[in-house]
C-alpha cells in the first residue's frame, strides 16, 4: 500500500463546523476569491488545464476498457447468474424483471463502499477525521497513491458504464433524467478530480454516497423475494422495511450532513486557506453544490414516502419508481414511447 500523506495541521484535526459556519465560512471564502481572481475567464482557464491537469491517455483508454468490461460483465452476471436465479426462486414476473439491476448495483457498491471504508479507516489516511488535511500537502502533479488511483478506476470505469446502462439496460423510471445527470456529473467530478490531484476528497466524497446506494439495493431486492413462489415471506418483508428506515437515516446523515460538512467546508473554505491560488476552485465547489442540491431532491422524495407510510396510505415498502404508464405499455415499446407517454407523471409516488 502506499504510504499516506500528511496527518493533521500543527493544532490537531478542525472540529466540524455547524451548517450556519458553512455558510458564512463558504460564502465568505468564494466573495473573497472572486474579488481576488482579477484576470478570471477562459483564458485562465485554458491555461489551468494547461498548466494543471495531469491525465495521459493510456489513463483515459484504460477507464473506457474497464467501462466496456463492466458492461460485458453486468450482461454475463445478468444472463447466467440472476436471470436463472430469479426463476428459481420463483419470483412473480415484475419482480424477476428488476431482480437483475438491483443485485448488480447492490454487489458493485457494496464491495466499492467496503474498499473506501478500508482506506478511511484501515490506513494512516486522515481524510475523514481531519478532512482539511487533503489539501495540507496539495502539490500540483503530485503522485496518486497506488491504492486511491485503484478506487479512482474502480469507480470511473463504473459511473462511465453507469451512463450507458440508464439509457439502455436499466428500467426507464420517473427520475432517470435525474440519474442520468447524476452520473454524467459523478463522472465529470472523478476523472477532473484525479487530473487535479483533488483524489484525496474524492475518496471521501465517494465513501459518503456509496453507503445509501448499497442500502436502496438490499431494500429493492428484499421487497423483490418477499413475494415469490405463490406465498409470502416475513423475514424479507422485514428486511425491507428495516432497510427502508436505515436507508432513510443514512441518506440525510452521510449525504446531508456529513457532506456538507466534511467536504464542503473543506472544499469552499479550507482549501482556500491551504493553497490559496488552487486551481478551479469554483469549477470544483459548482459541482459538488450540485451534488448537494441532487441529494436534497431525492431526500425529499424519502420524506414525502415516509410520510404516506406513517399516515397509513402507503401500508408496505413496494418498488414504484417505474411509470404506471410504462407497465401498461407493451414490452417492445422503445424508452422514447415511454417518455412521451410519461411526461404528466412526475407526480406519482416514488420509493426514494
Amino acid at each position: 500500500m502506499a504510504a499516506a500523506g500528511t496527518a493533521a495541521g500543527p493544532t490537531g484535526p478542525e472540529p466540524m463546523p455547524s451548517y450556519a459556519q458553512l455558510v458564512q465560512r463558504g460564502w465568505g471564502s468564494a466573495l473573497a476569491a472572486a474579488r481576488g481572481c482579477a484576470d478570471c475567464g477562459w483564458g485562465l482557464a485554458r491555461r489551468g488545464l494547461a498548466e494543471h491537469a495531469h491525465l495521459a491517455p493510456p489513463e483515459l483508454l484504460l477507464l473506457a476498457l474497464c467501462a466496456l468490461g463492466w458492461t460485458a460483465l453486468r450482461s454475463a452476471a445478468t444472463s447466467r447468474l440472476f436471470r436463472p436465479l430469479a426463476k428459481r426462486c420463483r419470483l412473480q414476473p415484475r419482480d424477476a424483471a428488476k431482480m437483475p439491476e438491483s443485485a448488480w448495483k447492490f454487489l458493485f457498491y457494496l464491495g466499492a463502499w467496503s474498499y473506501s471504508a478500508y482506506l478511511l479507516f484501515g490506513t494512516d489516511y486522515p481524510f475523514f477525521h481531519d478532512p482539511p488535511s487533503v489539501f495540507y500537502d496539495w502539490k500540483m502533479g503530485m503522485a496518486v497513491p497506488r491504492d486511491i488511483a485503484a478506487a479512482y478506476l474502480l469507480q470511473g470505469s463504473f459511473y462511465g458504464h453507469s451512463i450507458y446502462a440508464t439509457l439502455y439496460m436499466d428500467a426507464w423510471r420517473k427520475d432517470s433524467v435525474v440519474m442520468l445527470i447524476h452520473h454524467v456529473v459523478t463522472l465529470v467530478l472523478i476523472v477532473s478530480s484525479y487530473a487535479f490531484r483533488y483524489h484525496k476528497v474524492g475518496i471521501l466524497v465517494l465513501f459518503l454516497h456509496d453507503i445509501s446506494d448499497v442500502q436502496l439495493e438490499f431494500t429493492k431486492l428484499n421487497i423483490y423475494f418477499k413475494s415469490r413462489g405463490g406465498s409470502h415471506h416475513r423475514l424479507h418483508a422485514l428486511a425491507a422495511d428495516l432497510g427502508c428506515l436505515s436507508f432513510s437515516l443514512s441518506w440525510f446523515w452521510f449525504r446531508l450532513y456529513w457532506f456538507p460538512l466534511k467536504v464542503l467546508y473543506a472544499t469552499s473554505h479550507c482549501s482556500l486557506r491551504a493553497v490559496p491560488d488552487i486551481p478551479f476552485y469554483f469549477f470544483f465547489n459548482a459541482l459538488l453544490l450540485l451534488l448537494t442540491l441532487m441529494n436534497l431532491y431525492w431526500f425529499l422524495y424519502i420524506v414525502a414516502f415516509a410520510a404516506k407510510v406513517l399516515t397509513g396510505q402507503v401500508r408496505e415498502v413496494k418498488d414504484v419508481r417505474e411509470y404506471d404508464t410504462a407497465e401498461a405499455l407493451s414490452p417492445k415499446a422503445g424508452k422514447a414511447e415511454i417518455w412521451k407517454q410519461s411526461m404528466g407523471c412526475s407526480r406519482l409516488n416514488r420509493e426514494q
